[in-house]
C-alpha cells in the first residue's frame, strides 16, 4: 500500500471514531469549544466602563494576542515534539539565551539586523539539534535530555550576560542597535495589530502547512502513533525526532528574538515558566501527550484561550495564585479527557 494510501486511511479510521464517539469529538475540538466558553464568560463578567464592556475593547484583544504571542510561538514548536510523544523543557531557557544573544551582538558585537538574526536562529536549531541526537541516539528520554537542555541554557544566558539585563537602544553609532529592529515592539494597521502577532500567525501557518501536508508532517504522526511500525515501514525514526527538536529549538529562538524586540532588552532570567504555559497550550489544543495526535489550529487556539482567560481574571482583579490554579484544572480536565478517549479505544491499561 503507498504512502498516500495509508495516510488517507489512518484519516478515514480517525474520523470513524470521532463519529462512533461524542467524547472523542469534544477532545478534538476543545481548544475551540473552550475558547468559545472562555469569550462568552468574558463577556459576562468583563468589567464596564460607560457601558463599555472592557474585554472587547479593542486595545484589549489586542493586548490579549500580543501577551500570548511569545508562548504561542513555542507552543507551534512544540506541538511537533509532543506529537512525538516527546518533550522539550528548555524552550524558556533558550527563550533566555536567545534574548541576550540577540542583545549582545547588536549593542556590544556591533552586529547588523541580518546577521544577529540568522546566528540567533542558527544557534536555537543546533542547540534542538544536540537534544534531540542525544535523546536519539542514547535512548534517553527527553524529559531528562531537555531538562539538562534547560539548565545549559541558562548557564550559557548568565555567562554571556554577565547576570546583567543588556538594554537596547536604537540609532546608529557604536553601541546601538539598528532603529529597524524597534519594530517589533509595534502594531500596525491603525495601530491595533502588535508585529509580534503577525509573527505568530505566520509561523502557526508555515508549521499548519508542513504538519499536514507534507511528507515530513506523515512522518512526525507515524512516529508518535507507533515508532516501531514507523521504523519498519521505513520512516527514518532518529532524523524524525531530531527534527522535531530543532523545529522547537528554532521557534524558542524566534520567541527570544521577538522578545527583546518588544521589551527592548535581554536577560538570563526571561522566559522563565514558558516551557509549562507552551505545554499547556498544546495539551489544551487538543494534542496528546501520548503522541501520534495533534492540530496547530488546536495549540493556536489553546494559546489565546489561555491568554483571554489570565486577562478576563486580571480585569476581575483576581490574584495570580487563582489565575495559576484555574490553568491547572483546565490542563488536568484537558489530560483526563484524553486519557478516557484512549481507554474507550482500547489504547489505554
Amino acid at each position: 500500500m503507498s504512502e498516500q494510501k495509508i495516510s488517507e486511511a489512518s484519516g478515514l479510521v480517525a474520523a470513524a471514531r470521532v463519529h462512533r464517539d461524542p467524547l472523542a469529538l469534544v477532545v478534538r475540538f476543545q481548544s475551540l469549544i473552550g475558547l468559545v466558553v472562555v469569550a462568552i464568560g468574558g463577556v459576562i463578567f468583563s468589567p464596564r466602563r460607560h457601558g463599555e464592556i472592557l474585554f472587547l475593547n479593542p486595545d484589549n484583544i489586542a493586548n490579549i494576542v500580543r501577551a500570548v504571542s511569545e508562548t504561542g510561538i513555542i507552543a507551534i514548536g512544540m506541538t511537533f515534539v509532543i506529537i512525538t510523544a516527546g518533550i522539550d523543557l528548555s524552550v524558556g531557557a533558550v527563550l533566555g539565551l536567545s534574548s541576550v544573544v540577540t542583545a549582545s551582538m547588536m549593542i556590544s558585537g556591533g552586529f547588523g539586523l541580518i546577521p544577529t538574526i540568522l546566528a540567533v536562529l542558527v544557534m536555537g536549531i543546533a542547540f534542538g539539534v544536540i537534544q534531540g541526537t542525544i535523546s536519539s541516539r542514547f535512548r534517553l528520554e527527553p524529559f531528562i535530555v531537555t531538562l539538562a537542555g534547560l539548565q545549559a541554557a541558562r548557564g550559557l544566558a548568565l555567562v554571556v550576560s554577565g547576570n546583567q539585563y543588556i538594554n537596547i537602544s536604537y540609532g546608529d553609532g557604536p553601541g546601538l542597535a539598528p532603529p529597524v529592529f524597534a519594530v517589533l515592539g509595534e502594531r500596525l494597521f491603525n495601530n491595533t495589530v502588535p508585529v509580534a502577532t503577525i509573527v505568530f500567525i505566520v509561523f502557526a501557518a508555515i508549521a499548519t502547512i508542513v504538519l499536514n501536508t507534507t511528507r515530513f508532517g506523515r512522518y512526525v504522526f507515524a512516529v508518535g502513533g507507533n515508532e516501531r511500525a514507523a521504523r519498519i515501514s521505513g520512516v527514518p525514526v532518529s532524523m524524525v525526532k531530531i527534527s522535531v527538536y530543532a523545529i522547537t529549538g528554532f521557534a524558542a529562538a524566534l520567541a527570544g528574538i521577538v522578545h527583546a524586540g518588544q521589551f527592548n532588552f535581554g536577560s538570563a532570567n526571561d522566559g522563565m515558566g514558558y516551557e509549562l504555559t507552551a505545554i499547556a497550550a498544546v495539551v489544551i489544543g487538543g494534542t496528546s501527550l501520548f503522541g501520534g495526535a495533534g492540530s496547530m489550529v488546536g495549540t493556536v487556539a489553546g494559546t489565546i484561550m489561555l491568554g483571554a482567560l489570565a486577562n478576563i481574571l486580571q480585569l476581575n482583579n483576581i490574584t495570580p495564585a487563582m489565575q495559576l490554579l484555574a490553568t491547572a484544572a483546565i490542563i488536568v480536565l484537558a489530560a483526563v479527557l484524553q486519557s478516557l478517549v484512549r481507554r474507550r479505544e482500547g489504547l489505554g491499561r
